[in-house]
């Protein structure tokens, strides 16, 4: 997640922090991780979710859809929430939350009580993920030590998914409740430093006193932009500050929209169109969509701003080729978590350790990425990411025979799957955010990180969907179950096709003299 802040000036020649802004960081850049590590969590422990709860991928796919649905579905309403009450109470607050729902869904012996925490901790991790970023640009001292806190903060991020994988394949070979259990100590434990080296108010001014060289970032020093996170709420609530709503009906019609929409798919397979357990959640989120359209319309604070994405094709296009590498992405970790765990039988942690080409080499490089970018320039990155990722993919769909081929057929996929990561991601990050006016900043952020989660939730819905359309006859042997799994894999395939088309259009309309400044 990257959200960019204006932040006070402060004395750039300070390169160091002290201990105080060391714990600060620990506690922002550990909740950064366990934020990143939720959607890998998921992955390898779902084959072993649905043996326990008795249910079929297009019941346990809510355990990572869930996540992606409250995280990108109430991303935008977090940053009001943010906005309206201030940084510090409402990421101590997510904090408790999220280590409530972490508890509640290892406990959970019910799918919806399940799809409930997960839509609870994405919802947090939506108000905790980009504020952690916007407490550090108006924390930590502008030039260097900043430079290396946002370093450390993005490191832990981006080793998240990589971790995720490696605990879930260890603890789900004990018991997948245990996978999702284990972020409440820690959460807690991040709660309770939260408490004291969280800075609000008067508790800036006091860690200013504690360590010189921190700036000053309440609300009277820093430049505001339109949608610009405040580090508190004011003193005195004004009639203006009062006006301004949560967009609280909005929120939910769009997130009730979200999971209509995504049970309506995973129906299809069993119920078919003409059954309305499918048509009608379909029909419902159509009109839920409809709904959210007029709330927003007839509001003078409407939670979906758009105007960043008029006249700039460039957030667009970079929003839609995130969105196309996050979708397959996700959707081709889910087929091969299939393949590996329910047709082959290996166990989690084995599942866990062979996906690691695919998630090691982000985490490895990402403090390289801006070099990258500056080397090579964003438009061609994007374009070797998506090519990447579309030939993976296209690695699956040639026909083979049982059994489950790793070294000729699945570790090359995993690999081009982490090069389109490490060649492309953070370049349609930069790519987004660099015509966007500083007051845009946010805004545009804000449907860029929305859109990437979206696309998640429905691709492995439809993934999902397909895979249980094409599911074989009963006592059909392993051979014609992976042979099922190819309407799936076609449908990751066309996204990275999509994907790089998308990138091929961007790396044509820019200008040879801007390929070198992320345009």
């Amino acid at each position: 997640m990257t959200r960019t802040l204006p932040s006070p000036v402060a004395n750039g020649s300070d390169e160091r922090f002290g201990p105080r802004l060391w714990g600060l960081l620990l506690v922002l850049a550990g909740n950064m991780l366990i934020d990143a590590l939720e959607v890998s969590v998921a992955v390898v422990a779902l084959p072993a979710i649905g043996t326990d709860l008795g249910q079929p991928p297009t019941v346990t796919q809510w355990a990572m859809t869930g996540f992606a649905a409250g995280f990108g579905g109430l991303l935008l309403f977090g940053g009001r929430v943010v906005t309206l009450l201030g940084r510090r109470p409402v990421y101590l607050a997510a904090l408790l939350a999220f280590a409530a729902a972490s508890a509640l869904s290892a406990l959970a012996h019910d799918p919806w009580l399940l799809l409930a925490t997960r839509l609870t901790k994405g919802f947090c991790a939506a108000l905790t993920a980009p504020t952690g970023l916007a407490i550090i640009t108006s924390t930590f001292p502008e030039g260097r030590a900043r430079s290396r806190a946002v370093s450390v903060y993005t490191l832990f991020g981006a080793g998240g998914f990589t971790a995720g994988l490696l605990l879930s394949g260890w603890l789900t070979e004990t018991s997948w409740r245990w996978a999702f259990a284990f972020p409440a100590p820690v959460v807690l434990l991040l709660f309770a430093f939260g408490l004291r080296l969280i800075p609000g108010g008067d508790d800036e001014r006091a860690l200013k006193a504690a360590d010189p060289s921190v700036p000053t970032g309440g609300a009277e020093s820093a430049p505001k932009g339109r949608g610009e996170l405040r580090d508190q709420p004011p003193r005195r609530r004004t009639r203006t500050t009062t006006a301004r709503p949560f967009g609280i009906p909005s929120a939910l019609t769009l997130l009730a929209a979200l999971l209509a929409l995504v049970q309506g798919i995973t129906q299809l397979p069993t119920h078919h169109w003409s059954d309305p357990r499918a048509v009608g959640p379909l029909c419902t989120a159509a009109l839920l969509l409809l709904a959210f359209r007029q709330i927003e319309r007839r509001s003078p604070h409407p939670l979906l701003n758009t105007g960043p994405l008029r006249g700039n094709p460039t957030l667009i296009r970079s929003a839609l080729g995130a969105a196309c590498l996050n979708g397959s992405y996700l959707g081709l970790l889910f087929v091969l978590t299939y393949q590996t765990q329910t047709l082959a039988g290996w166990s989690p942690l084995h599942t866990a350790l062979a996906l690691l080409p695919a998630a090691a080499p982000p985490a490895l490089t990402a403090l390289a990425s801006g070099r990258l970018v500056a080397t090579f320039g964003a438009p061609r990155l994007i374009v070797a990411g998506a090519a990447c990722a579309f030939a993976g993919a296209l690695l699956q769909l040639r026909p083979h025979a049982w059994p489950l081929d790793y070294p000729g057929r699945m570790l090359p996929t995993l690999l081009l799957v982490g090069a389109a990561f490490v060649l492309s991601f953070a370049a349609l990050n930069m790519q987004a955010m660099s015509r966007l006016t500083p007051a845009d900043r946010l805004t545009g952020s804000g449907l860029y990180q929305t859109a990437v989660q979206l696309a998640a939730v429905l691709a492995v819905a439809l993934v999902a969907a397909l895979l249980a359309a094409h599911a074989p006859a009963p006592g059909a042997g392993p051979a014609a179950a992976a042979a099922a799994c190819r309407p799936a894999l076609t449908l990751v395939a066309a996204l990275g096709f999509l994907g790089l088309l998308v990138g091929l259009t961007g790396l044509i309309r820019t200008p040879p003299s801007s390929l070198h400044h992320g345009e």
